[in-house]
């Protein structure tokens, strides 16, 4: 399945990358897999910077950064003076979460589907200010969801004083309404924060579009660019007081001066975003980024089919599916699938995530340029056989 793509993709696009060919690579949403001409671009950056570190550093770092971030903010539709790296998202809504002057009985707002870590943030910081979580209840399957951004505002208040949305949720796969939610916001007068770790180069992603207060996005997952290549985007009003979590030389010189320099580290990869943006407009761009969708479409439905089950997530337009293992029988509980997930690695050499929820297992599959029908042809034949002794 190419699309409208200009160069065929799946199997004939496979040289592209490092990776072991011998197993059964559907899983591109969870590390991405960098393509060898970009990690040949981050190489080249590191050899520039061993040559001589010091004046590296000093003299080349700080406008190679700026020069990045601007080639990163023009694909993202933004102001590169907006835009700082980070290693990952999670890094970012920390950043922004752990900027924030809360007092006891102030209201944090998130949804049922927020990713795991951004949750143990939130919990974190709660604890520790006295703070409340709210959440907004996004269920799944959900039947109900051209109805959740109301749910989402109805849960506004007068003590909220952030709230979280994902652009794309991990465990569930659904894509969100994001600009939508980023209005009713503005309307109460809250501050909003998208993690969008799994949107750019998945979904479009377009910050002036979506007007949020915050956005913070990886660039490792669905662009493959070298890991450690992630972004926090701030609106002009909101980067005064926004610190990032390490604190170092830049304290007090305003958003950009903290954030592009909190120590010694090596930026390589994030230097390497030119070349990881190159690679996906040469293998299609937008064009490539509807075809993905549409394969992870079929996929949903190959796995559905042949697994005698059902997608969770059909109405959502994501490079993800979410088909529920047919497992008979509770509980479902994450130790089992924690338990058949290492099945899969060990016995089947294939790696896709399983999630636990009441309704049962989900398997959560990817769709990038390196994969084809057959991929999920296949893990339809594994997962057949690890269900048939779970």
């Amino acid at each position: 399945m190419h699309g409208t793509s200009p160069i065929a993709l799946g199997k004939a696009i496979r040289h592209e990358w490092p990776l072991d060919w011998s197993q059964l690579t559907v899983n591109h949403g969870a590390f991405g897999a960098t393509p060898k001409v970009v990690l040949a671009a981050q190489a080249a950056w590191r050899d520039r910077m061993e040559a001589q570190p010091s004046m590296f550093m000093r003299s080349i770092l700080p406008k190679a950064l700026r020069t990045s971030a601007n080639a990163l903010a023009a694909f993202l539709n933004a102001d590169g003076q907006d835009v700082t790296f980070v290693d990952n998202a999670t890094t970012g809504c920390n950043a922004v979460l752990r900027s924030l002057e809360l007092k006891p009985g102030d209201e944090i707002l998130i949804h049922g589907q927020v990713y795991g870590a951004v949750a143990n943030t939130v919990r974190f910081i709660a604890e520790r200010t006295g703070a409340r979580i709210v959440t907004a209840a996004l269920a799944f399957p959900e039947d109900d969801f051209a109805a959740f951004p109301g749910r989402f505002a109805a849960c506004l208040g007068p003590r909220t004083r952030i709230a979280i949305i994902d652009h794309v949720t991990s465990p569930s796969a659904l894509v969100l309404p994001v600009a939508e939610i980023a209005r009713a916001c503005r309307e109460a007068g809250v501050p909003l924060l998208v993690d969008g770790a799994h949107g750019p180069g998945q979904v479009e992603v377009d910050l002036r579009a979506i007007d949020a207060d915050y956005y913070v996005g990886n660039c490792h997952k669905w662009l493959a660019a070298p890991k450690g290549c992630a972004f926090l985007w701030a609106r002009r009003d909101r980067q005064e007081g926004l610190h990032p979590t390490t604190i170092s030389h830049g304290f007090g010189g305003g958003y950009l001066t903290e954030f592009d320099w909190t120590g010694t580290r090596d930026a390589s990869g994030q230097l390497a975003i030119e070349a990881a943006l190159a690679f996906h407009e040469r293998l299609g761009g937008r064009a490539l980024r509807k075809r993905n969708i549409a394969l992870a479409k079929q996929a949903g439905l190959v796995l559905a089919e042949k697994l005698r089950s059902v997608v969770g997530n059909a109405r959502h337009d994501s490079a993800m599916a979410m088909v529920r293992l047919p497992i008979d029988g509770g509980p479902f509980t994450k130790e089992r699938a924690t338990a058949l997930r290492g099945r899969l690695l060990d016995e089947f050499h294939t790696d896709a995530p399983l999630h636990a929820h009441p309704s049962g297992i989900w398997v959560r599959v990817s769709a990038h340029a390196y994969n084809d029908l057959g991929d999920y042809e296949a893990l339809a034949d594994i997962c057949r056989k690890l269900v048939a002794t779970a």
